[in-house]
């Protein structure tokens, strides 16, 4: 995990930290005599987030990122944003994919205050329920709009989560279990939030793999690697089948996704801590949930208390 942050008001020195930070790109100001940026940068290898003030109108014109880059805005409006037949303007509270990871955009910030997260595209297909995919077709957003309002509000959200309780925070961001859990997070939100050419539906060949072998291999590997990032393909590989696959045997016969099933095994994991640690030892409730990537302790609390029924705090003093 790194972290950065960068000031100044020289229009040169900004534009030259952009194309490292980014791609290259060219700026130009419609407001030369205030022309302040401030940016701060949280990041892993897979994903970055960051908080972008700039107090001038700048036009911008950027080459490909590779990487997914989603915007949000706080303040003031970014305008005529293009991309491939696609022109538009954002607001406060507006939350697109800037373009896809191919392809050049340009535009124009008017004195914006605004979020850029930015993401592996290979993530999406880590998370994404579709057979056998070849890596030279990943899944692609088709939209840079969110399908609805209810799905832009749940993935900033999940930006503001990854944010302010992950990335913030160096301890939580060093834990490898966290970063992981985090990284699919935002990935999954993604997929829900715009439309996508992955495919959900089980196909005839799904249905018959999904029997209980199936989800006896997938158990196994999950118990044996909860202390490991482990991703939907790590287990489906495991299990020998499709991602859709293992998605359909978790949901046919345990109601739930492997996900799901592998947050329950670490918090399994952390409960067995919790009654292992010495007492008035060193242990804290916050450090045993970060080491099983569980990154927001009031949460943590609340889902142990609702499988034990009791607060992981009372567990380790008892």
């Amino acid at each position: 995990m790194s972290s950065l942050t960068f000031e100044s008001d020289d229009l040169e020195v900004t534009e030259d930290f952009l194309c490292r930070a980014y791609a290259k790109m060219r700026i130009g100001s419609g407001t030369p005599e205030s022309s302040r940026a401030r940016i701060h940068r949280d990041s892993t290898p897979a994903v970055s987030v960051d908080e972008l003030d700039l107090n001038f109108d700048m036009s911008y014109s950027v080459t490909p990122l590779g990487r997914i880059c989603l915007c949000v805005v706080h303040e003031g409006t970014i305008q005529d944003h293009g991309f491939h037949g696609v022109r538009d303007d954002f607001g406060p509270g507006d939350v697109v994919m800037f373009a896809p990871p191919d392809l050049p955009y340009a535009g124009r910030i008017c004195s914006a205050r605004y979020n850029i997260t930015m993401l592996d595209p290979g993530l999406l297909d880590q998370v994404a329920a579709t057979a056998g995919r070849p890596l030279h077709e990943p899944v692609r957003l088709t939209r840079h709009r969110p399908s609805s309002p209810a799905a832009a509000d749940h993935l900033k959200k999940t930006i503001v989560h990854l944010r302010d309780h992950v990335l913030a925070d160096p301890a939580v961001a060093a834990q490898p279990l966290i970063v992981s859990a985090g990284s699919q997070l935002l990935a999954a939100s993604v997929l829900a939030a715009f439309p996508n050419t992955a495919s959900t539906d089980p196909t005839g060949q799904d249905r018959a793999d999904a029997h209980s072998t199936t989800l006896r291999r997938a158990i196994a590997y999950i118990d044996d690697h909860a202390d490991r990032p482990v991703t939907v393909a790590d287990i489906a590989a495991a299990a020998h089948v499709t991602i859709r696959t293992l998605q359909y045997a978790f949901r046919r016969h345990l109601d739930t996704t492997p996900l799901a099933y592998l947050r329950r095994a670490r918090l399994a994991h952390a409960h067995r801590d919790l009654l292992n640690a010495p007492p008035r030892g060193e242990a804290t409730v916050a450090g045993i949930a970060a080491r099983w990537g569980f990154a927001h302790p009031g949460r943590f609390a609340a889902q142990y208390r609702s499988v034990y029924g009791t607060s992981p705090s009372r567990t380790l003093n008892s």
